[in-house]
């Protein structure tokens, strides 16, 4: 039987009297990248290690994914929210199979990173990678769930027009794996091409019907997803690499507080996909504080 936070927060109370060592007195140093998921995952991590007793040191929107990782192993941070398919380029192995299967691509970032002095904890299920969204309108008239019903709306002559980024458009990684893959291909005509990366700019314009556009470049766990009506169409074949959000603490640090795994594991797993959308529309949509967004959510888990 799966634990209740608040039983864990007892558990962590009393083992936390257990950990040995200059580390078990000094407060633990958690960070996270500087956009919104970032500041959401940060703070669900802050609050909870606190619930559990542990204190801790907020380091949170330090900066980009080099600045970040690059903190965390030289010890100036001690945990913060990676993903897993990032693994790709941590180790080069972006050519690797391994990073469109979820349970490859977590299992082969724990074994690498353990050489580093790094542990991987539970990740959340929720793959906030690249993807390929629909108006809701749109999916709900013609039932488009996944990127093969896509297809098949195509084939038959439905209307459809995309905004992506020039990246998006001309990576072999991005539209061009999903074409070859599903067996589609958009014309000029079907495209707008944004300047810059910002799927904000996307779905707005998506959201808007921008030049007709009805779909939009987007990443799975993007907040303004749920606020502007927009249903990510599931990418069955694996084409994308799997980027699930997993904590990433230092070897050291978990030795001296080891409650911090069985604190954070129900937690992460409670986040799916949906559930990321919405903490992360709070913040990004409606404009709450990331503190505020965490703290609420962690008083429902408990309820």
């Amino acid at each position: 039987m799966k634990r209740s936070l608040s039983s864990l927060a007892a558990l962590a109370a009393g083992s936390l009297l257990l950990a040995t060592g200059v580390q078990a007195n000094e407060p633990v140093t958690v960070s996270s990248k500087i956009d919104t998921e970032g500041s959401v995952l940060g703070q669900l991590i802050i609050q909870r290690l606190q619930q559990g007793g542990i204190e801790t040191a907020d380091r949170l929107q330090l900066g980009a994914t080099n600045i970040v990782r690059q903190a965390l192993l030289s010890g100036e941070i001690d945990l913060y929210p990676e993903y897993t398919g990032n693994g790709a380029f941590f180790f080069d192995m972006a050519d690797s199979d391994v990073w469109h299967d979820a349970e490859q691509a977590f299992e082969t970032v724990r074994e690498r990173d353990a050489e580093n002095g790094l542990v991987w904890l539970t990740p959340a299920q929720a793959n906030n990678t690249w993807a390929m969204s629909v108006r809701g309108d749109l999916a709900r008239e013609h039932g488009l769930e996944t990127l093969e019903d896509l297809t098949e709306y195509l084939d038959d002559g439905g209307e459809f027009k995309f905004a992506a980024s020039a990246e998006f458009v001309e990576s072999e990684q991005a539209l061009p794996a999903f074409q070859e893959a599903y067996g589609f291909e958009l014309s000029a005509d079907q495209l707008l091409v944004l300047s810059g990366g910002n799927t904000a700019a996307t779905m707005r314009a998506a959201a808007q019907q921008t030049s007709g556009v009805n779909g939009a470049m987007t990443y799975g766990t993007d907040g303004g997803l749920n606020a502007l009506d927009l249903v990510v169409l599931e990418d069955t074949l694996g084409v994308q690499p799997v980027y699930q959000p997993a904590p990433v603490v230092r070897e050291e640090v978990l030795e001296a507080y080891p409650q911090i795994a069985e604190l954070l594991e129900p937690l992460f797993q409670s986040l799916d996909l949906e559930t990321l959308q919405e903490l992360n529309a709070r913040v990004a949509v409606e404009g709450l504080d990331p503190r505020q967004v965490a703290e609420e959510y962690l008083a429902g888990l408990q309820d």
